[in-house]
């Protein structure tokens, strides 16, 4: 079965059909932003027509948001217009480009996601076939496709269950994807951090029964002799607390708590993809934070790979712990700059919700790069 999700009242297609979908339209207000109609037997090529609404606001740059709010419209609309169409079972849809394909292609990838490996084949969702419809930027829909393909890859790993995303497990889907890219992957083992003096990221995970595993990724897509950029991602893979146990609420959603390891793993599978032209080093330390009979407990002091000396208050705190590691190791790599990407604590939620990522830096000039591309992409940050 073959749809079509298109803009509102696209003038073309409404020609072809002889002005039956102004005349369906006719009926009621115009879909108004995130909202989507459906309609039948239109047009013998296409089962199915779904109408999204971009909304009036659709101007373009907003100040106050700091966000190009055409493009979000954009992305919003092919997602809401996508899913609409999935939940008909439709196998094959085509989508036009809103006068921006790249963010149209990201948007209805983006929607139409659904995490059900575990499912049973039966009760599994239709995911249907994205096409570029009726236009030539055939360029712009691919890169939109890899953007979506990469965060729904980061997706996918947050949503995969603690007890099959181990630190092992994480390591061996990071080789299965990123191998295939042209990423170079290296998985050292407990013993290799013992060689590095790496103490305070083997005191996050002496208390669980999984291995610590530290992932080393290497793009080239530049001269060999130019300097990475270092990403670096926090990889708890399950955060317990520690001896300073989470109560049950939280403790729910700490299979997420890898969330910076997935986003940089996705974030070099995403650079791979788009032969970008720069040289990627990602440091990703991964590993149990698990209130076992060898964990760390609060009050302990432990030498970090500089040699400075680290007093653990609390054992909730395995993340900086291994990013401390991580980040002394990444200057060894000479590197042009270094980003870290992590869940770090609960104060940033509370102080912008979901609307934002917090970002500390001290470059003003990549914090102005940072901010310029979250205009486009619609991630907004806040320094």
């Amino acid at each position: 079965m073959k749809s079509l999700i298109t803009f509102l009242v696209r003038i073309r297609y409404d020609a072809m059909v002889c002005n039956r979908l102004t005349d369906l339209l006719s009926y009621a207000p115009p879909p108004k932003k995130g909202e989507v109609r459906v309609f039948y037997n239109i047009d013998p090529e296409f089962s199915l027509v779904a109408v999204a609404g971009l909304g009036r606001e659709c101007q373009g740059y907003d100040v106050f948001e700091q966000m190009d709010e055409g493009k979000e419209a954009i992305r919003i609309a092919s997602a809401t217009g996508c899913k609409a169409l999935q939940k008909m079972r439709v196998e094959r849809v085509f989508v036009e480009s809103f006068g921006h394909s790249e963010s149209a292609a990201e948007g209805s990838a983006l929607g139409v996601w659904l995490y059900q490996e575990k499912k049973n084949v039966k009760l599994q969702k239709v995911i249907p076939t994205l096409e570029l419809y009726d236009d030539c930027d055939w360029t712009g829909w691919q890169i939109g496709l890899q953007k979506a393909a990469a965060q729904n890859l980061a997706r996918q790993l947050m949503d995969c269950p603690a007890n099959m995303m181990t630190p092992t497990s994480f390591a061996q889907n990071a080789v299965e994807v990123l191998c295939k890219s042209g990423i170079n992957v290296e998985v050292k083992v407990k013993g290799w951090a013992e060689t590095q003096q790496m103490n305070a990221f083997l005191a996050a995970s002496q208390g669980s029964c999984e291995p610590p595993i530290f992932l080393e990724l290497s793009y080239y897509g530049a001269c060999k002799d130019e300097r990475p950029v270092i990403l670096i991602g926090k990889g708890i893979t399950y955060n317990s607390g520690g001896i300073c146990l989470k109560d049950c609420n939280k403790q729910r959603y700490m299979r997420g708590d890898m969330g910076g390891a997935a986003c940089v793993l996705a974030a070099c599978r995403a650079v791979a993809g788009l032969q970008l032209p720069l040289n990627i080093r990602a440091l990703i330390p991964l590993c149990e934070n698990m209130p076992g009979c060898a964990a760390m407990r609060p009050g302990d002091i432990v030498k970090a790979m500089n040699g400075k000396s680290i007093k653990i208050e609390s054992t909730d705190t395995a993340g900086r712990l291994c990013l401390a590691d991580a980040l002394v190791y990444a200057q060894n790599f000479w590197p042009r700059f270094i980003v870290d990407v992590g869940t770090m604590t609960n104060d940033m939620k509370h102080a912008l919700g979901a609307s934002a990522s917090g970002v500390w830096s001290n470059s003003e000039a990549l914090w102005e790069y940072m901010l310029a591309a979250s205009m486009h992409t619609g991630d907004r940050v806040k320094i």
